[in-house]
């Protein structure tokens, strides 16, 4: 068994990591650190996990008693207390950082980026210790161009709207994210300078070399839960049955990544670790919709994808995970 522990447990994207840990056949885990809530049962925080598991909330991280360790902290936390704790971290622990502390390849640290979908190979090498898990806009974003740029046919500008959850902020009160501000309600937010802008462009660069245009990013708040829905066109002057075909070869043997006909929506992917893609050709213009889970595809469940990359189990591992009908 592969023995986890997770620090920064209250949050949306911990609690839907445990919920997968204490269900996942091949891991267990041992402890969750919190010191804001210290002593308390997790399932006093996270209601959904009544019933899943005993497990209290500790101060205390002992990484020594762990083979993966899971980091879902607040962006800027990671890297100092890596730094902190160098002496008390084991050779051979697995990281997989939740937030955005190691995505860009600046030559600091040796984090993989950790998108199945592009660095795969890189993931399940022995020698691969430390994972960059990948932002939930992000996601959406790259699985919508990668095929494209690694056949180096992003010619042009891209243009981007998105709409994500209430959840993508995060669990922490704020003006944005009451249900009486957020219901019945839709608003644009850090509009063309999303920070995940970043590590989309890094990901095109790493298939195709330069981009010739920009990313036009518009980032939506949405009135609902949980998913995020991607809109991106481009000018692309493949015909739309090559674009498929290409679409289809890239994400061919990739366990969670599927390009469909049907038009989709985010009942298709809500409390999955799913991420469809429909393809459209409109007057030159190439349209692709992407649809995940920013919890699950977009955080925790990528998490785990990636744990089950480093310890060599089959990428389906705990994740089979259904959407609901209605």
């Amino acid at each position: 068994m592969i023995k986890a522990g997770i620090i920064g447990g209250t949050g949306y994207t911990a609690g839907e990591l445990v919920r997968l840990l204490v269900n996942h056949p091949e891991a267990e885990l041992r402890w969750i650190s919190s010191t804001s809530q210290a002593g308390k049962r997790v399932d006093s925080v996270h209601q959904g996990l009544t019933g899943d598991t005993d497990l209290v909330f500790s101060s205390s991280t002992p990484l020594d008693d762990i083979d993966v360790l899971f980091m879902c902290t607040p962006h800027g936390f990671s890297k100092p207390f890596l730094e902190q704790h160098k002496a008390q971290v084991p050779d051979n622990l697995r990281i997989i950082d939740l937030s955005q502390d190691f995505r860009i390849d600046d030559g600091t640290h040796d984090f993989i980026y950790g998108l199945p979908e592009l660095n795969r190979h890189w993931l399940s090498q022995p020698g691969c210790r430390h994972v960059a898990n990948p932002g939930c806009f992000a996601t959406a974003l790259q699985l919508a161009l990668l095929p494209l740029a690694q056949a180096r046919i992003l010619k042009g500008d891209v243009h981007i709207t998105a709409v994500t959850g209430s959840t993508g902020a995060g669990a922490k009160p704020g003006p944005t994210k009451h249900y009486s501000w957020r219901n019945d309600n839709l608003s644009v937010y850090k509009p063309f300078r999303h920070q995940h802008l970043a590590e989309v462009g890094q990901s095109l660069r790493q298939l195709q070399g330069d981009l010739p245009g920009e990313i036009d990013f518009i980032p939506m708040r949405g009135p609902f839960s949980r998913g995020i829905l991607a809109a991106v066109y481009t000018r692309c002057e493949a015909s739309l049955d090559e674009l498929k075909e290409l679409y289809q070869r890239y994400y061919e043997g990739h366990s969670f990544t599927t390009v469909t006909d049907k038009e989709v929506d985010l009942k298709d992917v809500v409390n999955t670790n799913k991420c469809l893609l429909h393809l459209d050709k409109i007057d030159g213009k190439l349209l692709v919709t992407s649809v995940i889970d920013n919890l699950l595809k977009g955080a925790s469940g990528t998490a785990v994808h990636n744990m089950n990359l480093l310890f060599g189990l089959p990428e389906r591992t705990g994740l089979r995970l259904k959407a609901s009908a209605f």
